[in-house]
């Protein structure tokens, strides 16, 4: 309860000073580093999602391309899997980075939209991509200039992903191809979004033909407005976390906003079970690495970071957590595979998206400090938190 408290306490300060235009623990560029200890002590904190990186199939401990880098380099790495919610992540490192202490991780792992946070905030170090050919070289280019970090400075896609819709098309006898062929109703009562704002917004948006790189607060609105009718009207079932896949592997929905890792495994048991990048487009995003003020291995860090984008060793990454590739290149690494199952993803579009695929595909312009209290607060009576 405490830890709740804490937390919300900071998330309250921050908007409140941002509402008044003040930028709220801003640190200053050549405040953020700490005398690095890489050459000396081989180590680096890395701090991770759950079940987000390859893990040996006889003993679940085991990380194989975390031992190969420890093994080829000398560096140890302490991997913890503690980040399990972005906002909860937020409060939890946040007070330590605002009063300008070590956060004791030196590679942390959060959403697109939470990292624009830190890098407004001004809370991560730039990386030396000198030390980093391979990001350099290989890096896909749909992920290269998101609004918040043009060029990637302080930003390296870990793993990325698409928001879209995921439907039974055998149950529900018909195609889906538009946003707006959720509202139809045949499928009253038998929809779900996601919860989360920054998750969901965009391809909402997108339904109703905004390009998302350069929205406005007005889409937004327009989007509020239509989802309280649908929401009155009980075409909406309800608003989900990560459990929608449960709804549609049961049958209890026919058709939901959808991550695209995650269908990937609910097709492994439902081939029935299709995902939908929309005709007017979908949000393509990333969980990203970054290095966090005073974290003391920074150039071991950047050395693990480009270490992930050597196509082989991206190659083994996507082939276990089954999300969209950063590293377009990896794709040849799988394709030349003797296992056969592992071979064809390099021919699943949800992995290594195609040509016509990539053209729907775009990064939403981050919420700003100044239009998230607003936003947050409608969107939050919508969904009745």
């Amino acid at each position: 309860m405490a830890d709740l408290t804490r937390r919300t306490a900071l998330v309250g300060m921050l908007a409140a000073l941002t509402g008044c235009g003040v930028p709220p623990a801003y640190i200053a560029e050549n405040r953020r580093a700490a005398q690095d200890r890489s050459a000396t002590d081989k180590k680096i904190a890395f701090a991770n999602w759950p079940l987000y990186i390859d893990v040996d199939e006889d003993d679940a401990k085991r990380r194989p391309t975390l031992e190969a880098f420890e093994k080829r380099t000398g560096i140890q790495v302490d991997y913890t899997e503690e980040i399990n919610d972005n906002n909860e992540f937020f409060g939890k490192i946040g007070p330590t980075l605002m009063t300008h202490h070590d956060p004791g991780r030196d590679l942390i792992v959060i959403s697109d939209w939470m990292c624009a946070r830190f890098v407004g905030l001004g809370w991560v170090q730039q990386m030396d991509r000198a030390r980093q050919p391979h990001v350099t070289r290989y890096l896909d280019p749909l992920l290269r200039d998101p609004a918040f970090d043009p060029g990637r400075k302080y930003t390296v896609p870990w793993q990325s992903g698409i928001t879209g819709i995921a439907y039974n098309r055998k149950a529900l006898g018909r195609e889906i191809r538009q946003v707006s062929d959720l509202w139809a109703d045949d499928l009253r009562g038998q929809v779900t979004l996601l919860s989360g704002m920054d998750e969901a917004f965009a391809l909402l948006m997108q339904g109703n033909g905004v390009d998302i790189r350069r929205w406005k607060v007005a889409d937004f609105h327009k989007v509020i407005d239509q989802l309280r009718s649908l929401v009155s009207s009980n075409h909406i079932r309800r608003f989900t976390g990560n459990d929608y896949t449960k709804d549609l592997s049961s049958g209890d929905v026919l058709a939901c906003q959808a991550y695209s890792g995650d269908v990937i495994q609910l097709q492994a048991d439902n081939p029935d079970i299709e995902f939908v990048v929309p005709d007017s487009g979908a949000e393509l995003w990333a969980d990203s690495l970054m290095i966090p003020n005073l974290a003391e291995h920074k150039r071991n860090a950047e050395r693990l970071i480009d270490y992930y984008y050597e196509p082989e060793v991206a190659a083994e990454l996507a082939a276990w957590v089954n999300y969209v590739c950063p590293v377009p290149a990896a794709r040849e690494v799988l394709a030349s595979s003797k296992d056969k199952d592992t071979a064809a993803l390099a021919e699943d579009p949800l992995i290594f998206p195609d040509d016509s695929m990539r053209k729907r595909l775009f990064i939403a312009r981050d919420i700003t400090a100044a239009e998230r209290p607003e936003l947050e607060n409608e969107w939050e009576q919508l969904v009745g938190r």
